[in-house]
């Protein structure tokens, strides 16, 4: 099994990059972890701070979010250039087979786990699909884990043309997002809304609770492979910026963080609705390089400073590399299944994608964040008392 694939030259360069952010990120040299308390994050002002090329925004896009949605942002914030948290997408949550796989091969659980409203989608429902994804993030939360959600929005069912439950990809459907929204199909327009208020009643539950959701819709439309990127960008960026609205205006759910993840600069809805930039990244087998590239071209979407994060990804990519070449990822996500095991029982780690010796070396890097090293996320930051972060402040009013 090959090691680090990281030269003697590109070591080198791993050492030196990684004092220089150890210098711009206050590590502490003691535990090797980057230190993300208060009192180290908050130093605003100083000429560190000023040449840090992982400052971020200071305020989620929401200006009525919720305490605990304020927290999870500083978080992320505080974290961001400095450490890379941990993240695993898997169907039973926390307690689900990915996540028993990945702790007999590294003795760690992922401190992020990624959910999907895919079964809540009223055309499945008609089926008789049962979606648990609500009651799984609120066990996540009590459990002090972080929580993602995306939705593989299942096409309404008048336009289903192939198999049901595969209502999300454009070869399953006939719906034609652009007539939508141009208004010359206004009964396709009043499905969509439908199908919004279904997904944001459910997450009302989480809402009521104030649990703090990293929220990822409509992803990676510029593909073209799901219905909603089967159409002209504007029309994509109109409904996410209808969701948006119907969300945080309509239903209030001002505890979701809005990750945008359209996969290409042309489909971005605007400041205004996006918190954090995210990109999938499948590069295909026993390949970690940091995704310098695609890191840099995410992080040019906007003039605006944001957090960009690895929302899905197949092998995993080497933390050293990430170091070495500035490509900072704020969390990974790696997609459940093949990626992780090969059995649908047995709690036994398929290299297929990712070989043994790499995943032990990510999820026990001084790095990486795991589910064990996450603070209290109910607390974290006193965000009610304190005014700054410092990290060009994440703003905690």
């Amino acid at each position: 099994m090959k090691r680090s694939r990281i030269g003697k030259k590109n070591r080198i360069k791993t050492i030196l990059v990684a004092a220089l952010l150890l210098l711009l990120s206050g590590q502490c040299p003691a535990c090797g972890k980057a230190d993300v308390s208060s009192e180290a994050s908050g130093q605003a002002g100083s000429e560190e701070e000023a040449e840090n090329p992982f400052k971020v925004k200071s305020e989620l896009s929401d200006a009525e979010a919720s305490v605990n949605a304020k927290r999870i942002y500083r978080y992320l914030a505080d974290n961001y250039g400095k450490n890379i948290i941990s993240g695993q997408y898997c169907d039973k949550g926390i307690f689900g087979h990915e996540m028993a796989v990945i702790w007999k091969a590294t003795g760690k659980f992922p401190a992020m786990v990624g959910l999907d409203m895919m079964d809540a989608s009223p055309s499945r429902i008609a089926y008789g699909t049962e979606c648990k994804t609500i009651d799984q993030a609120i066990e996540a939360w009590e459990n002090n884990s972080l929580v993602t959600i995306c939705w593989h929005w299942n096409a309404p069912s008048k336009y289903l043309t192939g198999t049901w439950y595969s209502g999300f990809y454009k070869e399953h459907t006939n719906i034609d997002l652009d007539k939508i929204m141009n208004g010359q199909d206004p009964e396709g327009y009043s499905l969509l809304m439908s199908d919004m208020d279904a997904i944001a009643k459910e997450l009302t539950r989480l809402r009521d609770l104030d649990i703090p959701v990293l929220w990822r819709p409509l992803h990676e439309a510029s593909g073209g492979w799901f219905w909603w990127g089967n159409c002209d960008a504007e029309s994509y960026i109109q409904l996410y910026r209808l969701m948006y609205e119907k969300f945080t205006k309509e239903y209030s759910l001002h505890n979701l963080i809005w990750v945008w993840n359209g996969q290409s600069k042309s489909w971005y809805p605007g400041d205004d609705v996006v918190d954090l930039l995210g990109d999938d990244i499948y590069p295909g087998k026993h390949k970690y390089s940091s995704q310098q590239s695609k890191y840099n071209n995410l992080k040019n979407t906007t003039d605006t400073p944001m957090i960009a994060a690895m929302t899905e990804n197949g092998c995993l990519f080497d933390p050293d590399s990430a170091v070495a070449d500035g490509a900072m990822w704020s969390y990974f996500g790696t997609w459940g299944g093949e990626f992780v095991t090969d059995s649908d029982t047995l709690n036994v780690y398929s290299e297929t994608y990712t070989e043994k010796e790499m995943l032990e070396k990510v999820y026990n890097h001084e790095r990486v964040i795991t589910r064990d090293e996450l603070p209290d996320l109910k607390t974290y930051g006193d965000v009610e008392k304190t005014e700054n972060t410092g990290s060009e402040g994440t703003t905690a009013e």
